[in-house]
């Protein structure tokens, strides 16, 4: 349900431009903004609540490239051997949920997306949940469903299966809330799934998100078919026949690279990967905070951003870092890039955005976007808005609106102005 809703703070920053002192955004009964510049431009009908956020900043709802929502509440604080058996133990831990739990635990993460201000996500898991999370709460983002299949013979009854799935899965989703594909990764899906993965993909419409490029382990699978998640083949029966190649040269290969493709993690990526990424149109999502808690590595965010690869920030899942503060990403982020205020910043709304596809909808403060807004508590006599947002986390939101309609509010009370000013 959408709201009309007046919000006015100390700054506004719509992102695609400079932060506006004294500023004011306007959202209209459909839940798009109207209009946005200084609070004394900005018209105040009558009828409309308005509300005033002082020692605040508004911003666009952050934009979380990839979340894994239905393992809320799966927090691991264990030290790990190596990623693929931190893998091993997830998936066992995983494998004690029932489908209810799956989805209590995606509401509750959708929830804590919104309480740290993120009001779009892209999200992948093997339950469904996370749309079912979507499509009940009115949220806003895009569910992969993930697809697994190492066995190149499992291939067909995986894909008729996965079909399926989509099928029933289909009727759930709306204008805000969208479906995807997520053949999940080079060390869990088989070459001719991919391949049966991108063309379904294409076939139906939908976008595709993959994880790629993330660990040694992977990389070593596929060079010389030696590793830990080698050895894992073996012991299930599995072939291992390495294409001597890298992670993304093997996506490519079998057709996964596209404009409408999400690259998650892409740490271990010469150059050569990523002019085939930027070659294909395809996009990152960038999650610093977990590759550094698996011990991966760095991955080149500037040199993607250099080559124009689209990237957008993501918090993975809580069974990685614990939480879900973007901001503390677009930190870590800024550290890696060299990055400016603003520039991390991006990374969190319209360069995510941009990521997923839903640039023409979420991810700045623009007339005819969606009124998803976040105000961040940065104190008084502020002079540079954007280094204060930065500087804060997901405890400083005070409060976010999705469509106009309210769906955090933070301890700190906002200033009630009544209908109009």
């Amino acid at each position: 349900m959408s709201i009309a809703r007046r919000l006015s703070a100390d700054w506004v920053l719509p992102i695609d431009g400079p932060p506006i002192p004294g500023g004011a955004v306007l959202i209209d009964s459909t839940g798009r903004i109207a209009a946005v510049g200084r609070d004394a431009d900005v018209s105040a009908p009558p009828e409309v609540p308005a509300e005033h956020l002082s020692g605040a900043a508004l911003l666009p709802g952050f934009v979380n490239a990839h979340t894994h929502l239905e393992l809320t509440g799966l927090a691991d604080p264990a030290p790990e051997r190596d990623f693929a058996e931190w893998i091993r133990r997830l998936r066992q831990r995983k494998a004690e949920r029932s489908a209810d739990d799956f989805l209590l635990a995606a509401r509750q993460g959708l929830r804590d997306c919104w309480a740290a201000g993120v009001t779009t996500i892209a999200d992948t898991g093997d339950s469904g949940a996370a749309l079912h999370a979507l499509a009940d709460a009115g949220g806003s983002g895009i569910a992969y469903l993930e697809l697994f299949g190492p066995h190149p013979d499992q291939a067909g009854r995986s894909m008729a299966a996965f079909a399926d799935r989509i099928a029933q899965l289909r009727p759930r989703t709306s204008e805000r809330a969208g479906l995807g594909v997520s053949p999940h990764a080079p060390y869990s899906v088989s070459g001719s799934l991919y391949a049966a993965a991108a063309q379904f993909a294409v076939d139906a419409g939908l976008p595709l998100a993959v994880h790629v490029a993330e660990s040694a382990a992977e990389s070593a699978l596929l060079s010389n078919g030696t590793g830990a998640f080698a050895d894992l083949w073996r012991g299930r029966g599995v072939p291992v026949e390495p294409p001597e190649c890298s992670p993304v040269e093997w996506l490519d290969r079998h057709g996964v690279l596209g404009p409408r493709t999400l690259c998650i993690h892409v740490v271990r990526a010469s150059a050569a990967d990523i002019a085939r990424l930027a070659g294909r149109g395809a996009a990152v999502a960038h999650c610093p905070l977990s590759n550094a808690r698996h011990r991966h590595g760095a991955a080149p965010l500037r040199r993607l951003l250099d080559a124009g690869v689209p990237v957008g920030l993501g918090t993975d899942s809580v069974a990685s870092v614990g939480c879900l503060d973007l901001l503390a990403e677009a930190r870590a982020a800024r550290g890696l890039a060299a990055l400016d205020a603003r520039g991390a910043l991006e990374l969190a709304t319209i360069g995510a955005a941009r990521a997923i596809g839903l640039a023409d909808a979420v991810g700045s403060l623009v007339v005819g976007k969606w009124g998803d807004v976040v105000a961040v508590e940065i104190g008084a006599a502020v002079t540079e808005p954007a280094e204060a947002v930065l500087a804060s986390g997901a405890a400083d939101v005070r409060g976010t609106w999705l469509g106009g309609k309210s769906v955090f509010r933070g301890p700190v009370a906002t200033v009630e102005r009544g209908p109009g000013r």
